[in-house]
């Protein structure tokens, strides 16, 4: 999506980071250019309150909500193993260039 107007931050930027900006996940700098351009570009700011209203009505549904301890621990296995994975791959294509 773009408004077509020049804004120092792309609206395609902005709008694939917004659930960083929602759950302050992202720098302070970048917030900073996420907060600027919303207030400047209408169809972004729209968007950003869909997201902001698809955010809360998850949070009221499942916001209880805890994942049961066996599929936490099955998670943090198979990223233990994917991550390990990863850093092979990478350790042995850096050796072997």
């Amino acid at each position: 999506m773009s408004c077509g107007q020049p804004h120092e931050t792309d609206c395609r930027e902005v709008l694939a980071e917004v659930y960083l900006y929602l759950d302050l996940e992202c720098g302070e700098e970048r917030r900073v250019l996420i907060r600027e351009h919303l207030e400047e570009c209408g169809p972004c700011l729209r968007e950003y309150g869909l997201e902001q209203e698809v955010k809360a009505l998850v949070a009221r549904c499942c916001g209880n909500e805890t994942a049961p301890e066996q599929l936490l621990e099955r998670l943090r296995v198979r990223l233990t193993v994917i991550f390990t994975y990863i850093t092979t791959v990478s350790t042995f294509f850096l050796i072997s260039t």
